[in-house]
């Protein structure tokens, strides 16, 4: 198995703090539209999940109106790290915690897929059910701890402390 022949899914999910369309929200909802064109058109960016308002907000999660969903899909580990901790992106993750619950439970995983394959919503939420109940496996897992595509023994990874997921 080759990593070309392997692209990788992400999703993460976050708990409002407040209703989207309430001010305590408004700088994370301002920002959406030019993250995610800066996620469209970073380097090894692939696809992701959104309606026909051009974002996830409005995609159901576990049944849960106060959980948001974000989910792509990226060519490798290094092309989602490369994105995630720079620009925009990073400084809204920075953020987070303004917006957002902090949940103790894993909400967020990684899962590799065959090149051209697009996730459902309701492989995101198995792949994360997964993750919170075995940790990490080639199944679903986290970039702290992955694993190559169609392997077994992990890669440990490195994440800017205090951006990462704890899992």
């Amino acid at each position: 198995m080759t990593e070309t022949a392997y692209e990788l899914a992400q999703v993460n999910i976050a708990r409002l703090k407040a209703p989207l369309d309430s001010p305590q929200l408004k700088d994370f909802v301002d920002g959406l539209d030019p993250v995610n064109a800066d996620a469209d058109a970073a380097d090894g960016f692939v696809w992701r999940l959104q309606s026909e308002g051009g974002d996830a907000t409005d995609i159901a999660v576990f049944g849960d109106s106060w959980l948001i969903i974000n989910m792509s899909v990226w060519r490798n580990t290094d092309a989602l790290t490369a994105f995630m901790y720079q620009g925009r992106h990073r400084e809204m993750l920075a953020r987070r915690r303004e917006w957002f619950e902090r949940v103790e439970e894993a909400m967020a995983a990684l899962w590799w897929v065959p090149a051209g394959h697009r996730p459902t919503v309701a492989e995101a939420e198995s792949r994360l059910l997964h993750l919170r109940t075995n940790g990490p496996t080639p199944y679903a897992f986290t970039l702290r701890t992955s694993f190559p595509p169609g392997g077994a023994r992990p890669l440990i990874g490195e994440v800017p402390e205090g951006l990462g997921c704890s899992v």
